[in-house]
């Protein structure tokens, strides 16, 4: 039962228009950006990120619309925010988030 919610999530992660930055390769994240754009003709792409990544997200949407999407894509909004939870050992965390939407000109 829980292989079949951890499908419906991924077809519904599929589906949308977020990019959520981790640990693969720089330009895996440049390319899923683009690809939203071009071939699934995306009005809007998301790139979300957290911690460390922030800044990878941040460089991602930079090279995706200065070099790649060039007078076809604008940075419409920046949201930043920050989660709170608990780790392994019971502290209380926060890791800040952010969320870089792209869209067609």
């Amino acid at each position: 039962m829980a292989e079949e919610n951890q499908t419906e999530g991924s077809k519904r992660m599929a589906d949308s228009n977020n990019i959520f930055i981790g640990g693969k390769p720089f330009m895996n994240y440049v390319t899923g950006v683009v690809m939203q754009f071009t071939t699934k003709n995306a009005p809007e792409v998301i790139v979300k990120a957290r911690g460390k990544f922030i800044s990878r997200a941040v460089d991602v949407a930079e090279v995706a619309s200065k070099r790649f999407l060039t007078g076809q894509v604008k940075v419409n909004n920046i949201n930043i925010d920050s989660e709170e939870f608990k780790n392994k050992e019971g502290r209380d965390v926060r890791v800040s988030t952010i969320e870089i939407s792209l869209g067609k000109l």
